[in-house]
């Protein structure tokens, strides 16, 4: 009688704790982002934009670094005088001290803070993603120089935002959500083994997989909308990045204000009265509302019409699914993309792209064309669609992969949406970019298709189930 009352308390207590944790994944997994102000679609808005990128390629037995964004970016800072705002994901200098790289982080530092000595009224906020501590395990020497110099230094407080691995959501926001993570530290670093001990609750933290993972530079001037992180280990990756001027600027702080409030900060006033002229104009998009202004020039591209893709990562489904339909209405499709091979030293197994490839051009028949970008060990690291048409020429591009995690209110990201006249300079740079590393004009940029061609049935399977259910790092 008595092992019976026993054997019945511990099935009511684990139905409870089932309770619980299919209550919390339901919860947090699928609730809409939670702060008022993200997955916002911005008015469109007339401005100048200018297109600029970065480019690693090898040319007569050489690796070439064609590097531009990071030195526009210090070029806005050093030519602002009354606000700089910086929203910055990957912003360290962790990295295996076997392999050598630019030391654009404390470059970045240094640059703000030569700034802040230079105009002492200027306000400087810097937001950036808690990976930059690794999850709390240990303060970031760069951060702290900042502060120490009069600068906002902002970490986006992720726990306002949806979580996107549900399984793992339940175990975590049950039993792990409030461990302390200002311990010292005790085990490897995954950064680096220079770099300080990581502790338990901050890799914890690393599995719910979720990020502030925009890279926006703002200044009263203009503002500068990039795939480009300030990490070292990056600092060798092609990028692509979108200057803009105008009232635009506006929207984007609007974008940054949100994240300071929900984050604890205290919210800026800074605002432009900057009007241009001219037939360019831009939209401010973020977060979910990529995946519908997206999903909307696709949906609109006709037989004639072109969609020239550069793109780190793809692996969403609808997206897939309307570049298929597209295809199928006789509207050219060519995609370069990373070969999904190197992650700063590790060999990755190249999912999601090489079977999202491999259906696209199989599901089309061919008429698809996808190129990979010949990397030697840095990323093709480019997050840019084009849309050729008659008339006009719109570009969508900034931070966010083709992602679940990316697209679909997980991760805070922000793209600009540009309009552009068909024959306009910065139209016909755009174009002259994606021809450029498409036929190899100068250099080898990108390799055939077959170079990384795969039908595996079991890359195909993760790649699917991983996109799904978020159990995945892209």
């Amino acid at each position: 009688m008595e092992k019976s009352k026993k054997d019945k308390s511990w099935k009511i207590i684990i139905l409870l704790i089932t309770v619980i944790l299919l209550t919390v994944i339901v919860y947090k997994g699928f609730k809409t982002l939670a702060p008022d102000g993200t997955s916002i679609q911005g008015e469109m808005r007339n401005s100048k934009v200018e297109f600029i990128y970065d480019l690693t390629y090898k040319q007569n037995d050489s690796i070439i670094h064609e590097q531009n964004i990071f030195s526009k970016i210090k070029d806005m800072i050093k030519e602002a005088q009354d606000f700089i705002v910086i929203d910055m994901f990957l912003f360290n200098d962790d990295y295996d001290r076997k392999n050598s790289y630019k030391n654009v982080s404390d470059q970045l530092t240094d640059t703000l803070i030569d700034q802040k000595r230079k105009f002492p009224d200027i306000e400087v906020v810097f937001i950036t993603d808690e990976i930059n501590t690794f999850y709390g395990s240990y303060p970031s020497e760069q951060l702290e120089r900042l502060k120490d110099n009069g600068i906002q230094v902002l970490i986006t407080d992720l726990e306002q935002l949806r979580d996107p691995n549900p399984l793992y959501a339940g175990v975590w926001r049950t039993f792990f959500t409030n461990l302390n993570t200002n311990k010292k530290g005790w085990l490897p670093n995954p950064f680096s083994p220079d770099s300080p001990k990581a502790t338990m609750p901050s890799y914890l933290r690393l599995l719910n997989m979720k990020a502030n993972h925009r890279k926006v530079v703002i200044t009263e001037n203009e503002a500068l909308v990039t795939s480009f992180n300030a990490h070292d280990a990056s600092s060798n990756h092609s990028n692509v990045a979108l200057v803009v001027k105008g009232e635009i600027i506006n929207d984007l702080l609007e974008t940054e204000n949100t994240v300071v409030k929900f984050s604890g900060g205290e919210p800026f006033e800074f605002s432009v009265n900057s009007s241009v002229e001219g037939s360019d104009k831009a939209q401010v998009i973020t977060e979910g509302k990529i995946k519908e202004a997206l999903i909307e020039e696709i949906e609109n591209t006709k037989k004639g019409d072109k969609i020239h893709m550069v793109m780190f990562y793809l692996s969403n489904h609808e997206v897939v699914e309307k570049l298929l339909n597209a295809s199928d209405r006789g509207v050219e499709i060519k995609i370069i993309l990373d070969a999904n091979k190197d992650a700063f030293g590790i060999e990755k197994n190249g999912v999601p792209n090489r079977p999202v490839a491999y259906n696209l051009v199989d599901d089309s028949n061919g008429e698809i064309a996808i190129r990979w970008y010949s990397t030697h060990g840095e990323q093709f690291h480019s997050k840019m669609t084009m849309f050729l048409k008659e008339e006009e020429t719109i570009v969508i591009g900034g931070s966010a992969n083709l992602t679940r995690r990316n697209i679909e209110n997980y991760n805070l990201e922000t793209n600009l949406k540009v309009v552009f006249l068909k024959d306009s300079p910065q139209a016909v740079k755009v174009v002259e970019y994606f021809d450029r590393i498409w036929s190899n004009e100068d250099a080898e940029y990108t390799l055939d298709f077959e170079a990384y061609k795969e039908k595996s049935v079991i890359k195909q399977v993760l790649y699917y189930i991983q996109e799904k259910t978020g159990l995945s790092s892209f």
